[in-house]
């Protein structure tokens, strides 16, 4: 049937384009043509309505569900031996008890310090400082009698002094020595008489348990409503067949293109994506509810052939199932991939392009296939 569709729409723009040159007969062309305007005539698919309908599934029913019996614990108490006197006899105790004494008196002894001596010293000046007259040669004299080069000097000469090691001394005193005193001690028995204790035992109890019976067994009656299930069939509201000769937006017969995009290698839309299809698209279908479209999805020749095209299908499919999901009938929709086999320029595989003549390439259109 698309083929058929598309066929019948090739033909009729092929006779449109050589209108000009060849006209074609008159029984091909509308009675009642006008200039500027574009006309189809080809053969229609039937046209459906999606209808919801309810199918009972389950019908209501009443089923009964058992209260089982419900019992009470209930516990009883009972003495188990009363309460009694016993007698205790408290034995006679013997302690002992330590007695502490002092067996040796302290006293005070004395400690001598020796005397002690310690290193010093004394200097002595061995001689005094003295000067006197010192005759001396010149060691350049021309003559020679050494008398006649002598010249005289003035020393002095500074005193010497010897260091000789002595000691001083700390004469010996005495120091108190404490003698701490000694203890002893020795222990003598104590005793505690012997008694009788009277003892108060408390009588015991104990208890028991038993289930008494407080509401018997018991049936209730559950109403189960009815489980209904939504189908949604297909209505024929338009019959298909040849139609005769209706005026067609001549935008509509090619490809018109849809502003939207997706994101890199993705077929999912964006919401600015159902934004422009809600306000072009779907507004039109709904305005037009015999329209059959086509959704077309091309890609730019960069990448894989075969990923393209079926990137490209995908792409034109989420179109397709987002309009259905708002109601519009599948049967009015055609998705239609056709990767990088229809490019608008020259930027085919191996061409360098720039970035805005591959993007012209990167398009989504749709056109009106059938009235």
């Amino acid at each position: 049937m698309k083929k058929t569709l598309l066929t019948m729409l090739a033909m009729v723009a092929f006779g449109f384009a050589n209108a000009q040159t060849t006209p074609p007969a008159d029984n091909q062309l509308p009675s009642n043509g006008e200039s500027g305007k574009c006309y189809v005539k080809c053969i229609t698919p039937d046209v459906w309505t999606n209808e919801t309908v309810q199918v009972l599934e389950v019908p209501a029913y009443t089923k009964l569900k058992v209260i089982p019996a419900v019992y009470e614990t209930v516990t009883e108490t009972y003495v188990e031996t009363p309460a009694y006197t016993k007698y205790k006899v408290i034995p006679a105790k013997f302690t002992y008890e330590t007695v502490t004494y002092v067996s040796k008196q302290g006293r005070t002894d004395l400690k001598v310090i020796p005397a002690r001596f310690a290193r010093s010293s004394e200097t002595v000046e061995v001689k005094p400082a003295y000067s006197n007259w010192e005759y001396s040669t010149y060691p350049n004299c021309k003559s020679n009698d050494p008398g006649d080069c002598r010249y005289v000097c003035w020393k002095e000469y500074p005193s010497k002094s010897k260091t000789v090691p002595t000691k001083t001394v700390t004469d010996a005193t005495t120091a108190n020595v404490n003698v701490n005193e000694r203890s002893s001690s020795y222990k003598k028995k104590m005793v505690t008489p012997a008694r009788v204790e009277e003892i108060k035992v408390p009588a015991v109890t104990k208890s028991y348990t038993w289930q008494k019976l407080v509401t018997p067994a018991r049936t209730e009656t559950i109403s189960v409503p009815a489980k209904y299930t939504s189908v949604t069939k297909q209505v024929l509201t338009k019959k298909g067949g040849v139609t005769v000769w209706e005026e067609v937006e001549c935008g509509k017969l090619s490809g018109e293109i849809l502003p939207i995009y997706y994101n890199l290698g993705s077929a999912a839309l964006t919401s600015s994506s159902k934004r422009i299809i809600d306000s072009k698209l779907l507004a039109y279908m709904r305005a037009n509810p015999n329209k059959v479209i086509e959704i077309a999805s091309h890609t730019d020749s960069r990448g894989d052939d075969a990923s393209n095209q079926d990137l490209s299908q995908r792409r034109a499919q989420s179109v397709v199932d987002y309009l259905i999901s708002k109601g519009i009938n599948e049967s009015r929709l055609i998705s239609k991939g056709y990767g990088e086999t229809q490019l608008t320029n020259n930027c085919s595989n191996g061409k360098s392009c720039t970035e805005a003549q591959h993007r012209k390439n990167r398009r989504t259109e749709f056109r009106v296939v059938s009235q």
